[in-house]
């Protein structure tokens, strides 16, 4: 006589989630004000509009796009806007900062958004190993997404949970 297998963890009713699946599907790309300056320090407001005039913006097309400054220069807030304005019909989205700054601000926003109501009073497992390397940020984040909705979170793999929070 055979013994079924059962697994377990089906039968938990325990809900992953795979941060992973929260990383934006378009690519982030840089945009460096850098080579926009006059030796590398200083912007020019006729040389820096003309240089915006003539750069290759299909480059950036549907692609998230951190705005940034690779040299400590003196950078006014209408350069930037001028920046996202050549941005914002060919761009995904557009972000003043370098591209793992905006990584983290996309991923958050993600998180932020997320419909919690299929979590309701459910046992909820932030998946732990992955390919991509999540910060800490994530799993803070989404902790305190859940945690007015879930009954347990707990961290990791199904075979080694790390509880992490349960309502009282």
């Amino acid at each position: 006589m055979s013994e079924e297998i059962k697994n377990r963890v089906a039968e938990s009713g325990l809900i992953t989630i795979d941060l992973e699946e929260f990383f934006p599907s378009s690519e982030i790309v840089e945009f460096d004000i850098r080579p926009f300056l006059f030796m590398d320090q200083i912007l020019r407001e006729r040389e820096f509009r003309e240089k915006l005039s003539n750069h290759d913006w299909d480059q950036y097309r549907a692609k998230h796009v951190a705005v940034y400054c690779s040299v400590e220069a003196i950078i006014p807030a209408w350069a930037y806007m001028s920046v996202a304005v050549h941005l914002s019909a060919l761009a995904g989205s557009v972000y003043q900062g370098n591209r793992d700054e905006m990584l983290k601000n996309l991923i958050v926003g993600t998180i932020r958004n997320l419909d919690i109501s299929s979590y309701q009073d459910k046992r909820v497992l932030i998946k732990g190993c992955g390919e991509k390397g999540i910060e800490a940020y994530a799993y803070l984040e989404v902790t305190m997404k859940l945690m007015n909705v879930a009954k347990t979170i707990m961290y990791g793999e199904a075979c080694s949970a790390v509880p992490v929070y349960k309502r009282k």
